[in-house]
């Protein structure tokens, strides 16, 4: 039974405390679909057609348990309301605010988090879950990944280097609005069918143990609705 239990009863096991048989394959593989579909990433990340197909090419080479539906690290910060930028057709694009305030506040004029979760590409991630989720069935778990607090209010207060970044560098007022972004947006992630959610914390500055109390306390909505 262990031996052919689809990825997502293995998972399923996991949550419930039982070891799985197997460790599960679970790869972040997704802006590689542009060149399989000979588009620019541009034009990738906002055609859930394109993506649908890549990423249906892609599991079988790789003989994962789960497919990445959408991995953007500029997806929450332009739903709500931030400028995607790109400097060339397919090299990774920057982030620019409309309203921007000087570096370490929040810019003016952004988006609830309520509504940030219906703009953007928000809804071309969810077409894409819903998608592979009426062909892949359960026999493969779908991905996607949404940025952590600290990740996400370092985007909207445009802080950088975040080698040297300390926990007070970055306003609890910013926190508290990329705390409160991140759990619509995965809960839309999750209703479209996604199975697992990455959250991706890049900037994650050197944390006291009440800093790490704080932010445990902050991802625990998010984490409670995954």
């Amino acid at each position: 039974m262990a031996e052919s239990a689809t990825p997502r009863q293995l998972l399923q096991g996991f949550l419930q405390g039982v070891p799985p048989a197997r460790p599960l394959f679970l790869p972040i593989v997704f802006a590689h679909g542009a060149r399989i579909e000979n588009v620019s990433l541009r034009a990738f990340l906002t055609n859930p057609t394109k993506i649908s197909n890549s990423l249906r090419q892609i599991r079988p080479r790789l003989h994962a348990d789960g497919v990445m539906c959408y991995f953007d690290p500029l997806l929450e910060a332009e739903a709500l309301g931030g400028t995607v930028q790109w400097e060339t057709e397919d090299r990774p694009p920057s982030l620019r605010w409309p309203n921007a305030a000087p570096g370490g506040e929040l810019p003016e004029g952004l988006r609830s988090p309520e509504d940030a979760a219906k703009h953007g590409r928000v809804g071309v991630a969810v077409e894409v879950i819903r998608r592979l989720k009426s062909v892949l069935r359960d026999d493969c778990l779908l991905m996607a990944a949404v940025s952590g607090p600290f990740t996400l209010a370092a985007m909207l207060t445009q802080i950088e280097g975040a080698d040297t970044l300390r926990a007070q560098d970055i306003s609890v007022s910013a926190l508290d609005l990329a705390t409160a972004a991140i759990s619509p947006i995965a809960k839309a992630l999750l209703e479209a069918g996604a199975g697992v959610i990455f959250i991706r914390e890049e900037v994650l500055p050197a944390l006291s143990a009440g800093d790490a109390s704080d932010w445990a306390a902050r991802l625990a909505t998010t984490i409670n609705i995954i």
